[in-house]
């Protein structure tokens, strides 16, 4: 079931599978798809669930609501890394860190030309490495200050703690809130290097496992 109320979005979680979603394409509009995966990254907890997907990418799908009514939600907290499941969650686009991006690609007929920056972010507990991407010959820190609050990365590193313990997550696209960004930096020259990690997985196994074994 899919049902706007002005700027709020109600979804329902549902089973079937989901593919990845790029950064670096304009918003547009498509019919409805099957369920994807969700999962956000807040302050104090991560979130899982799916969501019906009813525009061209998550991406513009979470610029065009202020307010996600979820159901079926498994919620993990972060100090602690019990879960709990609750029948509803309304969560606001501002309590929002980080989403991983899945879905459709979008339309390849409007995609445009990019130039990918590796940058290196700290929004709340979360250490993010990942490439933003801006129109050829611009400023990529300049343009991200003009873009609405929900920017897609690409080829993204994530660290944070988790019930004590570093957890590191490779991830090919992770959606920021822009407007919860604590500092951001070019990462060029930080001597930052990823581990060998698996890249995620197309078929992606939702995690409401947090526990370190993502990739399994």
């Amino acid at each position: 079931m899919f049902k706007s109320i002005g700027r709020r979005l109600q979804v329902q979680f549902g089973p079937p599978d989901a593919v990845q979603d790029p950064a670096g394409e304009p918003s547009g509009t498509r019919p409805a798809v099957s369920p994807i995966d969700f999962v956000a990254f807040g302050e104090e907890v991560l979130l899982s669930g799916r969501v019906s997907l009813r525009a061209e990418r998550l991406t513009d799908m979470l610029n065009e609501h202020d307010e996600y009514l979820l159901t079926d939600v498994v919620c993990h907290g972060l100090a602690d890394g019990v879960g709990v499941e609750v029948p509803e969650f309304l969560i606001r686009r501002d309590e929002l860190l980080l989403v991983h991006a899945t879905g459709p690609r979008g339309n390849r007929e409007r995609r445009i030309n990019t130039r990918a920056a590796p940058m290196v972010i700290q929004i709340g507990p979360y250490r993010l490495h990942g490439d933003l991407h801006s129109r050829p010959g611009s400023n990529p820190l300049n343009q991200l200050r003009h873009r609405k609050a929900m920017v897609p990365m690409t080829d993204a590193w994530l660290e944070f703690s988790f019930a004590g313990e570093l957890q590191e997550r490779r991830l090919s696209t992770i959606i920021v809130n822009r407007e919860r960004i604590d500092w951001i930096s070019l990462a060029a020259d930080d001597g930052f290097a990823m581990l060998e990690l698996p890249r995620e997985r197309s078929s992606h196994p939702l995690v409401k496992d947090f526990t370190g074994t993502l990739y399994g």
